[in-house]
């Protein structure tokens, strides 16, 4: 499985463990028996089960989860040449064989959720044998139990069968484990989520950008309708609803951290923690996301830096002419979302591009910015509880929480939703997760748990091939022949793991 990743990644943090052979513990040397002593301890493994999200979300989930769907695509950039990294999981050409894929950004989304897993491990296998508050230890163990239950909760999404690692690997055979089937996942995201969701404090308590009590239901709730049991995230979503630990912002646009503002806000359940600034806690989202070639002084109006840059390049994550049609007349979030910008030296014959607004946070430094990205909002569990009601033909309750979703994106004096039959709604439901949660990296596996990603990708796939000039293309250039080719439902295991392991 991954050897490499795993273990380099424990042998980092100094926890690795000692045979169970030895009868003297070595004092000299940093191991889960010298470094797992005191509550510290474990607030500094806990901490650094975190650390991957930064990487994760930064750089590769929304390849991932937005890029790979018909709501972005890439900016077309002929002067810089491909960047076929990125273009093949837009374009639906990743290079898979056997169930096994090169791609680098596969493979790195792949690897740092295993950095997770394996710290929360180190924590979960060692934290019940050290004595010390028991209050703290339980708010630590859930935290240790959420992120191994959301890193293998995005595996399965991605993947499908993933090896199931629960202990610590101490050794390269350990490392290479049978892959579990998604059953058997599912089963033990449940189980991590529960058990995080007793031992979490709640919102108002926790340390700001912990995971809380409200975050582990979340993910419950999440999981509930990937496996279509619909009266659990009904009864999970309502739960999180009535705790009233959580609210829409009254602004859609406030719900969305500035680089030094508004982080953890009211209508925030769970974000990755971002800083700007030299202590290596920051990002830079918004030029993962922009046109290329972009001047300084195209670019300042939009990141409002005091020493802009100019950027070439290939760009990421452009809204779709799909997307962009998705909105509706009057709707409040389009211009929230979604910004344009005119490139001068762009070999387009319209320059005009729009780019994601939602991430484009005013901050100091060029390329360093700090605003926190969205992975659970308030504003989704809403959407939750009325899909999970729809499905139970509960059309009529479902509005109730479709409609504030809603009466936040339109303002005073706009008609709610009336309608109840199942099959509309549904629809209705799912256009507005669409449009409420875009650029969020949700579509891709909406699409895929609810059985429309091979005929809605096919659909834009040869909307794109049709017109290329409308998805970013300049006149004359075209798609590559292998575009849209490949519309897996998950991705292939990283090709470079299989070579650590028997079992891929």
């Amino acid at each position: 499985m991954t050897t490499r990743v795993i273990i380099t990644c424990l042998i980092g943090l100094g926890l690795t463990s000692c045979s169970k052979n030895l009868e003297v513990v070595p004092q000299t040397s940093l191991s889960s028996a010298t470094f797992f002593t005191q509550e510290a301890d474990f607030k500094q493994a806990v901490n650094a089960a975190y650390v991957p999200l930064r990487t994760i979300y930064n750089n590769f989930d929304w390849l991932l989860g937005e890029m790979h769907s018909d709501n972005t695509y890439y900016y077309r950039n002929i002067l810089f040449g491909a960047t076929e990294q990125q273009e093949n999981i837009a374009d639906f050409s990743l290079p898979t064989s056997n169930g096994l894929t090169t791609n680098t950004n596969v493979r790195d989304e792949y690897r740092n959720f295993y950095q997770i897993i394996a710290r929360a491990n180190q924590v979960l296998a060692t934290i019940d044998k050290v004595e010390f508050d028991a209050a703290s230890k339980s708010n630590l163990k859930g935290q240790a139990q959420f992120l191994r239950a959301f890193a293998y909760f995005k595996l399965v999404q991605y993947f499908g069968k993933v090896p199931l690692h629960l202990t610590p690997v101490t050794n390269r055979q350990e490392a290479a484990a049978q892959l579990a089937s998604v059953d058997e996942l599912y089963k033990q995201i449940e189980s991590d989520a529960k058990g995080a969701a007793q031992g979490l404090l709640n919102k108002a308590k926790q340390e700001p950008g912990r995971a809380t009590s409200g975050a582990a239901k979340t993910l419950l709730a999440n999981l509930y309708l990937v496996q279509k049991r619909w009266a659990d995230a009904e009864a999970i979503s309502k739960e999180v609803i009535a705790s009233n630990e959580y609210s829409l912002m009254p602004n859609y646009a406030d719900a969305f951290s500035g680089t030094n503002s508004n982080k953890n806000n009211a209508e925030s359940v769970f974000e990755v923690q971002f800083q700007e600034g030299s202590a290596g806690y920051n990002g830079n989202l918004i030029y993962r996301f922009l046109p290329l070639p972009i001047t300084a002084g195209e670019l300042q109006p939009i990141t409002g830096t005091s020493n802009p840059q100019g950027l070439s390049g290939e760009g990421n994550n452009a809204p779709t002419p799909d997307l962009i049609a998705a909105y509706e007349a009057g709707d409040k979030r389009k211009d929230a979302s979604i910004a344009y910008v005119t490139l001068s030296q762009s070999l387009r014959d319209n320059k005009v591009y729009p780019y994601i607004k939602k991430f484009a946070a005013p901050h100091a430094q060029h390329n360093n910015t700090g605003n926190n990205w969205p992975v659970y909002r308030f504003a989704e569990v809403l959407l939750f509880a009325a899909e999970a009601l729809n499905e139970q033909s509960k059309g009529a309750e479902a509005l109730t929480y479709l409609n504030r979703v809603r009466d936040r994106a339109f303002g005073a004096g706009v008609s709610p939703v009336t309608v109840t039959g199942q099959v509309q709604l549904r629809d209705i439901i799912m256009k507005e997760r669409r449009v409420e949660l875009a650029f969020e990296n949700k579509r891709w596996n909406d699409l895929v748990r609810t059985g429309k990603a091979v005929e809605v990708i096919t659909a834009y796939g040869n909307r794109v091939k049709a017109n290329p000039q409308a998805y970013y293309y300049p006149a004359g250039n075209v798609p590559p022949n292998n575009a849209f080719t490949n519309i897996d439902l998950v991705y292939g295991l990283p090709a470079d793991e299989a070579a650590l392991s028997p079992y891929f």
